[in-house]
């Protein structure tokens, strides 16, 4: 079934929280059931190493809500507790230096993926990990333009509602 979110390719923590979007018809949620949570799992390339179930469902689901708390420069502590969840073990091998993610409890493998790799966005370069300016959009990028200015999460879409907004008044104005 093709995923029904308005947009997708994001790094994995934002395309978590890219589970939630306004459609015409409202808010919307692929995480509300098992089979957006199977959906999801496929679309990232999880489904081998996470299952499908309620458990897996709900640990993913707070992993959600702790990674938009730190998107939105609130508290750490709950992305904590998730990363709590799990480590990543170093190890020698016959191919040189590894790192094993090592998350004992299955469900919440998912979710520490996720959290996990906004610790590595959050290194890398936190100013790039954007909301969409429109303000009747809910969703998230990471900002890969050249010069960081980026402010849509897509200009087909609400950038080019934007400028229309714009344009507009503008033209009303002259009236």
């Amino acid at each position: 079934m093709p995923d029904p979110r308005p947009h997708l390719g994001e790094p994995l923590a934002l395309d978590l929280l890219n589970t939630r979007w306004i459609s015409a018809d409202g808010p919307m949620d692929l995480l509300t059931d098992v089979a957006g949570l199977r959906q999801w799992l496929a679309d990232n390339d999880l489904t081998d190493r996470s299952p499908a179930d309620e458990q897996t469902l709900h640990a993913l689901v707070a992993a959600r809500e702790a990674i938009l708390q730190v998107a939105r420069g609130e508290s750490a502590d709950d992305l904590n507790r998730v990363l709590d969840d799990g480590r990543i073990r170093r190890t020698l091998t016959a191919a040189g230096p590894a790192d094993e993610v090592e998350v004992p409890q299955r469900p919440r493998l998912a979710g520490w993926l996720a959290a996990d790799n906004l610790l590595h966005l959050l290194a890398e370069a936190p100013d790039r990990i954007k909301q969409c300016a429109h303000p009747q959009c809910v969703l998230w990028f990471y900002d890969t333009s050249k010069n960081g200015a980026r402010r849509w999460h897509s200009m087909a879409t609400c950038g080019n509602r934007a400028k229309a907004t714009r344009h507009y008044a503008k033209k009303t104005a002259e009236v």
